[in-house]
């Protein structure tokens, strides 16, 4: 039958264009403009009209026609806004530059860092000309990360070692996120919490009575989610010998059992490597030095700590570890595995970037 109306543009996608179209699409860095643009043109190559894609992505068949004409003329650039009219600008290139290098390698007299109130004073401008130059250059003054590169000689291997076993657990196995969370305290208020109310937050006392600690072992099973858990009043090697029993237990005998955990004193005494010649399935699998944060189940005690003990209170150790058995209970009727997506390159290549840094700032020092 032949198409009323006015003929559409067929729109037919090279592989580059057709992944670029799908990579602006689904990062959340896209405003939904372009991601809605680029939904259309990929709806527009596989030959729908502009009404059904119009019905598809929720809007006007006419801002269909629109979009696939400009792809069709201008290809990936036709999806980006154009240039809008408007008063000419009245900071130069010159000042832009100034306040950019001022921010990246000068500091104030008086502070660590620059305040856009201290830049503009001494650039002559508004503090919101500052503020709208960082945005554009992505500078970010008042924020400061850590980072901390490991020291290990078998650095390499360790992230090779614990990466795969997260993204390819070996077959007829369970792998087991394992640590402790030392001194979890029950604390109490001094007073009873104020619920919430609308405009109004819940409200505590800032002030707490400490009424003793515990510490909680936990395995996490990262294919499952599922998490076995003991408390304990210390966290001694004896304590995890006892929880490898535990967790031994509840194994079935035929699976092998990997645990990746810590480099902690108490996992590597004499103890409990008799405790592993008697249980040749388990194999224990240390993360690097300084490198805790590849371990899963900090994850879990993340989740733990945010949804239960920051803002419960507590009388006794007792209840508090109720209270904690109670939650372990609940997540394991829904458990929610934590999946591990970095890949092992990306992880050292990311290392070898902090790496060059370091060194690179080093050698510098050294020849001045």
């Amino acid at each position: 039958m032949a198409q009323r109306g006015r003929p559409t543009t067929p729109i037919t996608l090279s592989g580059n264009e057709r992944k670029t179209l799908e990579r602006w699409g689904r990062r959340h860095t896209s405003s939904q403009a372009l991601a809605m643009r680029c939904e259309i043109v990929l709806a527009c190559a596989e030959g729908h009209t502009n009404n059904d894609i119009a019905t598809q992505v929720r809007c006007h068949p006419a801002t269909v026609g629109k979009w696939r004409r400009r792809f069709a003329s201008d290809r990936l650039d036709g999806l980006m806004d154009a240039p809008r009219p408007g008063a000419p600008r009245k900071i130069g290139d010159d000042v832009v530059e100034a306040i950019v290098v001022a921010t990246l390698e000068t500091a104030p007299a008086d502070a660590t860092h620059w305040s856009t109130r201290g830049l503009a004073a001494k650039h002559g401008v508004s503090r919101q000309t500052v503020s709208e130059i960082w945005r554009a250059f992505g500078l970010k003054p008042w924020q400061e990360d850590s980072f901390k590169v490991s020291p290990d000689p078998q650095l390499v291997e360790k992230i090779r070692d614990i990466v795969g076993l997260y993204l390819n657990p070996p077959v007829a196995a369970v792998v087991f996120a394992v640590d402790e969370k030392p001194q979890i305290q029950a604390i109490d208020r001094t007073a009873p919490t104020l619920p919430m109310l609308p405009t109004t937050p819940a409200r505590a006392t800032h002030d707490y009575e400490r009424n003793g600690t515990c510490d909680l072992f936990a395995a996490l099973d990262i294919a499952k989610g599922t998490v076995i858990t003991d408390i304990k009043s210390s966290h001694t090697s004896e304590d995890f010998r006892r929880f490898l029993n535990k967790i031994n237990r509840e194994v079935p005998d035929e699976l092998d059992v990997h645990v990746v955990l810590d480099n902690l004193s108490t996992h590597k005494t004499p103890k409990i490597q008799r405790w592993l010649l008697r249980h040749r399935r388990f194999h224990f699998h240390f993360t690097p030095t300084y490198g805790s944060w590849m371990n899963l189940v900090e994850r879990w005690f993340s989740a733990l700590t945010t949804k239960k003990l920051q803002r419960s209170a507590h009388r006794s150790v007792a209840e508090l570890a109720a209270d904690i058995e109670a939650w372990v209970a609940n997540w394991n009727e829904d458990p929610k595995p934590f999946v591990w997506r970095k890949i092992a390159d990306d992880i050292l290549e990311r290392l070898a970037g902090y790496c060059s840094d370091v060194l690179g700032t080093e050698l510098r020092d050294e020849t001045t």
